[in-house]
Formats: structure tokens, C-alpha cells, sequence
């Protein structure tokens, strides 16, 4: 297909070099695992892998990666000059939408010669629907499992990712100095929102992978609230969180404020926060386990006496995401029980919240690159609650 003018990998996020490399190290695990042609749906690790990025990914697109030879990449025709724009693959195998997108994609698997390969697919992507699935199999037979797979490659940045995750981290600064900033009495929740993302945006943010986490009043004591033209009234709370991105690449961060004069609980509560932030932050040295910084995090909870206020993991891995999520929360955690161990190059989102439920939430977080000798964060703005008179 004519690429009308539009130039081979002119909008990639890195060069050719950088993709050549991460194929040619997903192959050695594929021979490894026994497969000898991998099945790719999921959006972040195509992005990985190829450079191809587009919002249209709720059509189906699949890179087809063999242990030997020529990728395939089959993908919708409306989406064809984006994955020029993005990629150094010189073809593509294009359907069009009156097309049957799995058979096509058989098709293109049996004109290979790969039917009687040893395929596999990621059986627990997000991005791969039961009937894509046994379509699949009915065609194709038995389809081994490829989870993880590229997932344990993303694990580890490279400079470059870590370079593009520290320049998301500016935008979100950025944006949650403008939403500090826009919050006064009789304001609301959407007010504070469109300054943070309209300020991330205006700093150079692209689209998230999922939206702020932004509420006031008792609404904040419900984890996960957004904004709803919620109204900012005296003496009640304020909770901000907020990613931005780079290249695909994200960065978050947490922040909380209180309009007026906040009960000592809270304050005592958001204390154990920032210490419970520092004590996981503190915990992140290579070679220690992923559980490490959790335990450290919740030991201080629970000598605080809020351990009923606080179930959940400290923190999770950041870096490559589209919709429904800004982290890479399926590939790592920070959490009990996880004995991966941590290495240099790895990074993290540690939001640490404590919540009455239904009366406030308080929290702080920052997102941190793991070093040689611990861990660096990304984020500059001032990790204490704003306190401000109504």
C-alpha cells in the first residue's frame, strides 16, 4: 500500500536500533519458553516492541512475532498511515472493516507457513476477548500461553525510558501545582481538574492512560472518586492524583489538601503517610524483594494504628500504558508475598493513602526510579498536605 507521503518511523519514540534490540531479546525467551511464534494484542507491549501507537487500538491489531523471520503485523486500514508514522516495519498485512479480523489473521498465520508451529498468545491480556480467543483455537488448535513473556522485558528501563518517564514526571508536577493552586472556597472538583490537566497538557503531557482521581468532601473518603462538579466547602478535604505521559511513558503522583481546619485525626493520619512513603522509599535497595518497601510502608501503619485504613499495596510498576490504566500494576507490585527482586532501572508509583471510608481520604505519593544504591524520585512538588484557610 502506498504510504502517501508519509515518512517510515517519522513520529517513532525511539530509532530503529532501540525496537531491533527489544525483538531480538523477546525471541530468546520465546525460544527459551519452547514457542515458536508468538501472538501480540496487547497495545503496551506492541508499543514495545514496534514503536505503534494509536487510541484506535479498541480495533483489533495483532503483531505476530516468529522465533525466525519477518514479523506480520495485521492491523485495520483506517489505522495503516499511523503505523507507518510509528514504526519501521516496511509492510503490514491491512483488512478493512468489512472484514473478519481473527480469520484474516489466520489467514495471514496459514500463508506463512506458521499453522504448524508451536504458537502461543497472552491468555490473561486485557486486550483479548474470549470469542478472539476460541476463534482462534478452533482454526488454529491448541494455543500455548505467552503471558509474561514481554512483560518481564518492560520490567527494567533502558536510560532512554527512564529519560521519557522523568519528562512525564514534569508535566505532572506541573499540572498538580496548578490544581493546588486552583482550589477555593465554593470552587469545585472540576474546577480543580481542568487546571491540573489542562496545565500538563500545556506542559507537554499526551493523553493518560486513565483519568485524575479527584474529589472533595466526604467523596474523597471513597477510593477511586472523580470529579463530579463537587462543590469545595470549609473545613473539609481535598484529593488529587494525577498522571501524565511521554512517549506512552507515565508518571504519577498524589497530593492532598484541606480547605479550613482539618480534625487532628486527619492530620495525625496524613503524618503517617508521608512517614510510611519515606520508610518504603527508604526499603528499595537492588537485590531486596518487591515486598520489602510494602513491609517497611506498613509496619509504620500499623504501629499508627491504621492498619484497617490502609488495604492495599504500597505501590506498583510505571512506565508504558493506555486505557483503562496509567501503570503497570498487572506486571509488578510492591506488595506482600511478591520475591522479585528489585533492580537498577526499575520504577514505581508508591501512592500511600489512609481513609476514614465515606468521611476523608489523605494521602501522598511519588513516583521513584530504583538505583544502584536505592531510589531517586521524580516528582518536585511539596509532599505535605496543603493547609489553607477558608
Amino acid at each position: 500500500m502506498d504510504s502517501a507521503g508519509v515518512a517510515q518511523g517519522a513520529e517513532s519514540a525511539f530509532p530503529k536500533t532501540e525496537y531491533d534490540g527489544r525483538v531480538a531479546r523477546a525471541r530468546q525467551l520465546l525460544e527459551a519458553a519452547g514457542i515458536d511464534v508468538m501472538i501480540v494484542t496487547g497495545p503496551e507491549n506492541i508499543f514495545y516492541l514496534t514503536g505503534q501507537q494509536t487510541p484506535g487500538y479498541y480495533t483489533f491489531q495483532a503483531l505476530v512475532l516468529p522465533v525466525d523471520g519477518e514479523p506480520a503485523f495485521v492491523i485495520r486500514q483506517l489505522e495503516y498511515f499511523n503505523f507507518i508514522a510509528n514504526t519501521f516495519i516496511s509492510g503490514a498485512q491491512v483488512y478493512g472493516d468489512g472484514d473478519q479480523p481473527v480469520n484474516f489473521l489466520v489467514n495471514v498465520i496459514k500463508s506463512r507457513g506458521w499453522a504448524s508451529k508451536r504458537i502461543a498468545i497472552d491468555k490473561r491480556g486485557w486486550f483479548l476477548p474470549i470469542a478472539t480467543y476460541e476463534a482462534l483455537r478452533e482454526q488454529l488448535g491448541e494455543i500455548g500461553d505467552s503471558a509474561g513473556i514481554i512483560e518481564q522485558l518492560r520490567i527494567v528501563k533502558s536510560a532512554a525510558e527512564l529519560g521519557k518517564i522523568a519528562t512525564a514526571a514534569t508535566y505532572v508536577d506541573a499540572g498538580m501545582r496548578a490544581g493546588l493552586a486552583a482550589i477555593k472556597l465554593g470552587g469545585s472538583d472540576n474546577d480543580l481538574v481542568a487546571a491540573m490537566m489542562g496545565q500538563a497538557i500545556a506542559a507537554g503531557s499526551e493523553y493518560v492512560g486513565m483519568e485524575p482521581l479527584v474529589s472533595v468532601g466526604r467523596r474523597t473518603g471513597v477510593p477511586h472518586g472523580t470529579w463530579r462538579r463537587g462543590k469545595i466547602a470549609a473545613n473539609e478535604p481535598i484529593f488529587l492524583e494525577m498522571a501524565a505521559c511521554h512517549d506512552r511513558y507515565h508518571a504519577a503522583l498524589m497530593r492532598c489538601a484541606w480547605l479550613g481546619d482539618a480534625p487532628q485525626i486527619a492530620i495525625d493520619m496524613e503524618r503517617t503517610c508521608q512517614d510510611g512513603l519515606q520508610a518504603a522509599m527508604d526499603a528499595i535497595k537492588p537485590g531486596e524483594p518487591c515486598a520489602a518497601p510494602h513491609l517497611a510502608c506498613q509496619a509504620v501503619i500499623d504501629r499508627a494504628g491504621y492498619t484497617e485504613n490502609f488495604k492495599k499495596r504500597a505501590g506498583y510498576s510505571i512506565g508504558i500504558s493506555f486505557a483503562p490504566d496509567w501503570g503497570e500494576g498487572g506486571i509488578l507490585s510492591l506488595y506482600t508475598g511478591v520475591t522479585t527482586e528489585l533492580k537498577p532501572g526499575m520504577t514505581f508509583h508508591i501512592p500511600v493513602a489512609v481513609r476514614i471510608y465515606g468521611r476523608f481520604t489523605v494521602g501522598v505519593s511519588e513516583t521513584v526510579v530504583v538505583t544502584d544504591k536505592g531510589c531517586r524520585a521524580l516528582g518536585k512538588t511539596d509532599r505535605p498536605m496543603l493547609r489553607l484557610a477558608a
